[in-house]
Parts: C-alpha cells; sequence; structure tokens
C-alpha cells in the first residue's frame, strides 16, 4: 500500500509543480527551447494539462493503494494502473501537440514534421509499456521446477541446477525470514525472484509467491534457496521428493 500512495503522492506533486507552482522548466522540451519559439507555446494550457495528466495518475494509484489495504493483491492493480498510465500518457503527447505552434503548417493543421515526431514519440512510448507488461507478467508467473538425478532445478531467470551432491539441506518452512531489501532481482506484489537481503544481513535467492506458503528451503554450496510452486500441495510433494533423495 505505501509505495502506491507514494507514487500517487509524487503525481500530484508533478501535476503541482507545473500547474500551479509554474515551474514550467521542468516540461521537457520545452525549457530547451529558444525565447522565440517559446513565445509560440501556450506554455499555460500545456502545463494545466500536464497537472491534470499528474492528478488523474496520482489519484489511480492511490485508489489502487487503499484498495490493496483492504485485502486484494497488488498485483491486482498493476495492470489496470499499467494500462491507465499508458493511456493517459499517450494522450497527454497527443493533445499537447495543439499548443505548439512551432510545429503548424501553413493552413493552420499539424505538419509533417509534428506528426513524424508525434508518432515516434507514442511508438516508444507503447513499446516500453509493452515489454514492461510483458516483464511484469513472466515475474509474476509460478515457479517452475524439475528434480530428477541430476538435482533440483529451478527454471528462469536466476534460476539453475543444484546437484544432490551439492545440497546439505531441504526443509518445508511457513514463513520466510524477514527481507530488508532486495539486491538484485524484482518484486512485484507478493512475487519476488531473485537475490535478496534477509534483516540479518543474510543474502539468499527466492522464487516465491509470499502469499502462498509453505517454502522449500533449500540449502546449497552455492547458498540458500526459497522457493515454492504453483500450489501449496504441489510445493509439499515437492518437498518430498527432495527429501527422497536427500
Amino acid at each position: 500500500m505505501l509505495v502506491w500512495l507514494l507514487v500517487g503522492a509524487a503525481f500530484i506533486f508533478i501535476g503541482l509543480t507545473v500547474h500551479v507552482f509554474k515551474w514550467y522548466f521542468l516540461i521537457a522540451g520545452y525549457n530547451t527551447m529558444p525565447k522565440e519559439k517559446k513565445a509560440n507555446v501556450d506554455i499555460e494550457s500545456v502545463a494545466r494539462l500536464m497537472g491534470y495528466w499528474g492528478y488523474f495518475n496520482g489519484a489511480v494509484c492511490i485508489l489502487i493503494g487503499l484498495i490493496t489495504r483492504f485485502g486484494f493483491g497488488v498485483e491486482a492493480g498493476l495492470f489496470p494502473a499499467l494500462i491507465v498510465f499508458g493511456v493517459s500518457t499517450v494522450y497527454l503527447m497527443i493533445r499537447a501537440q495543439k499548443y505548439d505552434l512551432n510545429f503548424s503548417n501553413s493552413k493552420g493543421g499539424t505538419s509533417r514534421t509534428a506528426r513524424r515526431q508525434q508518432f515516434g514519440s507514442i511508438g516508444v512510448t507503447v513499446i516500453s509499456l509493452i515489454v514492461v507488461g510483458l516483464m511484469m507478467v513472466y515475474f509474476i508467473q509460478p515457479t517452475k521446477v524439475t528434480i530428477d538425478d541430476q538435482g533440483v532445478t529451478i527454471h528462469g531467470l536466476y534460476g539453475g541446477t543444484y546437484s544432490w551432491e551439492s545440497i546439505a539441506a531441504a526443509d518445508l518452512v511457513e514463513e520466510l525470514p524477514p527481507i530488508s531489501r532486495r539486491t538484485n532481482g524484482a518484486a512485484i506484489g507478493p512475487h519476488l525472484r531473485g537475490y535478496f537481503r534477509t534483516s540479518e544481513g543474510e543474502r539468499i535467492k527466492l522464487f516465491v509467491n509470499r502469499q502462498l506458503p509453505p517454502f522449500i528451503h533449500l540449502v546449497s554450496d552455492d547458498g540458500v534457496v526459497y522457493f515454492n510452486l504453483k500450489t501449496a500441495d504441489d510445493t509439499r510433494q515437492a518437498a518430498a521428493a527432495i527429501a527422497e533423495r536427500l
């Protein structure tokens, strides 16, 4: 919840800085324009538009934070927020062109140069959002594990194979150790993947949905790993299979 509230507050602050405080130097592109080009920009309308964009996205983030606080998973609000941000940003970029007369043609319409810049900027924004969305989808997928004669293989990014000879211990636990920070990986709602530090400073590797205990705690020559699977029953079955091999 706290993250969503902070992000929402940041959006609202951005809106206030340009709309109310008139910090126009924060508007990308405008602050580097020569004076003669700045004179052709209706900067107050641009600032008002950007302010509304910040207020709207801030309100959406705060709403998601409140929904999360009352029992809904953080991941439930992630994709709607991403979509709202993407659509509102594309609208902002298109609408802002209306107030920049530097790109108008002789007939009062938008010049080819402006259209190319517009489509290019929109394309970059859409592609970036798609890439971010796909990465988020990837990181919230259930952990896939193979247990065979070679050892325990955790598939995907940050994964690897832990041979039976390297495994010192493996047990089933109901709780994760207190996590202080992420050092290299992803933390999307309850989905933790990659390298983390515990509150005691221990470096561990996680492949878990922390809202879905139990977890398999595996100690090997390569370090400490916690992981769980799609369901609690799947995790327990994997733990039993590992115990049988050990």
